[in-house]
């Protein structure tokens, strides 16, 4: 950092100005993929899947809550875990005050995860957080959207995952799948994202890529190392 090249002003807009031009091509490109994710093709969902929230059992149907498009941030939380995955409580930081916003564009969004709902509600009030929040605990929804592994994948070392087979000996991992339900109440899926599909939903690393060091994790084994629950940092 020490050593990093400093300029004129005049030679700073020049610089500057030659980087919009790829940061109007970005947006560009970025919109053109956007429109590509809203017309890929929707699978139905026949599947009658009921979770276990503060509402008590509601079916995936309910969970829309009148509005015609719900997300799902599957959450990592093994049913043996007394607390929540640390990373995805970082992105669970994100969630947090944009659900009103997204309401009113008639988008629902929650919070799923596979350990008992008594977990996940204290888990969550320890964390401040007032998202909705519930148990797929009861029912196939996180290995038929693949977040959760049964134990024989597990033993084996490999599991299905971001639309491929891969050696892996996790019990859980974090996504984001959409849903879309008609006026006959008919309900699709119409996409789902995992690993780096996630990034674009962490808004404290997209102002991390603004800062002269950036996300600063190259060369870590684990590049997240830094993270914590936000209330276990050192203050």
């Amino acid at each position: 950092m020490e050593k990093h090249q400093v300029v004129s002003s005049k030679d700073w807009i020049e610089a500057r100005r030659e980087l919009l031009i790829k940061e109007k091509e970005f947006t560009r490109l970025r919109e053109q993929l956007s429109q590509q994710r809203r017309d890929l093709p929707w699978e139905a969902v026949d599947k009658k899947y009921v979770f276990e929230g503060p509402a008590g059992k509601q079916t995936l149907a309910e969970l829309f809550d009148g509005r015609s498009q719900l997300i799902v941030y599957h959450f990592m939380f093994d049913p043996s875990w007394e607390k929540g995955c640390p990373h995805c409580s970082f992105w669970a930081d994100s969630v947090e005050r944009n659900i009103i916003h997204l309401n009113h564009r008639d988008v629902t969004m929650v919070a799923i995860s596979h350990a008992p709902f008594r977990k996940l509600d204290a888990y969550r009030k320890a964390m401040g957080w007032t998202f909705k929040w519930l148990s797929s605990y009861d029912s196939d929804f996180n290995y038929d959207y693949h977040v959760s592994f049964k134990p024989e994948e597990v033993a084996r070392g490999e599991i299905h995952h971001n639309y491929r087979q891969r050696k892996a000996s996790m019990s859980e991992v974090a996504g984001i799948s959409v849903f879309f339900r008609d006026s006959s109440g008919e309900i699709f899926h119409t996409y789902s994202c995992y690993e780096r599909g996630l990034d674009m939903m962490n808004a404290a690393y997209q102002y991390l890529d603004l800062v002269p060091k950036g996300r600063d994790e190259v060369g870590q084994a684990n590049p997240q190392f830094w993270v914590r629950r936000h209330n276990e940092y050192d203050r």
